[in-house]
């Protein structure tokens, strides 16, 4: 028998909705100030979709760049793995959306929910997919229109967050092949779920009168206890990153964290002993997508010069569930 095939990723695509939000129009919103939102946050835009823009919409357009790029059509795709917690609906899935919208039938679709981890969780179960030989090509696409559950009375929460996607396109390949997929790992904390919640719409809080006189609906976060959970699980899925793969800091070209606080990242890149030159960040930009910083973000290293063959790039996770995900990648 042969060598299973690897996993690599093969086609990087992203999108952003047009309109942008600035810390000056949420002056105007709210009691904040642009100086008090970057010192705090390190954001100074972020994008927003239009009221017609659902989640598989943004996907769309970037997955076709991540198609385009890997070479290879809609219907060569064995799955379709959306990362979101902002669906279209309940159901049926975005993917199933998604799909339809590829013209990438039959393949199998689904969404996937590890909220800001979201996009590396689907990232490994791509991986399984192909090293099982259930499918050669995946689409892992991460897509969130968080604006949209954004409570903009709430002057701490709701500087945070924008809308995008970012997509992938993992396909089997032999080892040491460009973009290889050398590891991954997952985990979750369910014992702090409450740190990071959007209680309303589910089956625990349906719509009604209650829930809405009550603001259910809008993203619930308790950012100081965040702030240090967070700090702590990043450098310790970095560490384990690095000694999984038997390399050291030094070998890391680039760390792609979630854009989630500037002042995070920053902590976590001390901790970890890794310079800021080698760390990406585009936090300022986009603000807080959800599971879709991370692939947003490895599209502009790529497209931007700062990956080139061969490098060691680390890529790390943390959001609500409590939940935390690391891949490591030869690009």
């Amino acid at each position: 028998m042969g060598e299973c095939p690897r996993a690599a990723i093969t086609g990087c695509g992203m999108y952003f909705p047009e309109r942008v939000l600035s810390n000056a129009d949420l002056e105007k919103m709210v009691e904040t100030s642009d100086e008090w939102i970057t010192t705090r946050t390190g954001i100074r835009e972020r994008r927003l979709a239009a009221p017609g823009q659902a989640a598989s919409d943004l996907a769309v357009p970037a997955s076709r760049q991540a198609l385009a790029e890997a070479g290879i059509a809609p219907t060569d795709l064995g799955a379709i793995i959306l990362a979101t917690m902002t669906p279209d609906m309940l159901f049926p899935s975005s993917a199933c959306f998604l799909q339809g919208a590829l013209g990438a039938t039959p393949c199998a679709a689904f969404d996937l929910l590890a909220a800001c981890s979201g996009y590396v969780y689907a990232l490994s179960m791509a991986q399984a997919l192909i090293v099982s030989g259930q499918a050669r090509h995946v689409l892992v696409v991460a897509s969130e229109v968080l604006t949209k559950f954004t409570d903009y009375e709430d002057r701490t929460s709701c500087i945070l967050f924008g809308d995008g996607a970012g997509a992938t396109v993992v396909s089997a390949a032999a080892p040491g092949a460009p973009g290889e997929v050398l590891y991954t790992t997952l985990g979750a904390d369910g014992a702090n779920s409450g740190s990071m919640t959007l209680p309303g719409g589910g089956s625990r809080y349906p719509a009604g009168p209650e829930s809405l006189e009550q603001r259910l609906h809008y993203i619930k976060l308790r950012g100081r206890e965040v702030f240090q959970l967070a700090v702590r699980k990043i450098v310790e899925v970095v560490n384990d990153c690095v000694a999984a793969c038997g390399i050291t800091m030094a070998d890391v070209s680039l760390l792609v964290p979630h854009q989630m606080n500037l002042r995070i990242i920053q902590a976590s890149s001390e901790r970890l002993g890794i310079p800021m030159d080698r760390v990406f960040v585009n936090i300022d930009r986009y603000g807080n997508t959800g599971a879709a910083t991370v692939p947003i973000a490895l599209h502009e290293a790529h497209t931007n010069g700062r990956l080139k063959r061969g490098d060691l790039v680390v890529l790390v996770t943390f959001g609500a569930g409590l939940s935390w995900s690391g891949a490591v990648l030869r690009w």
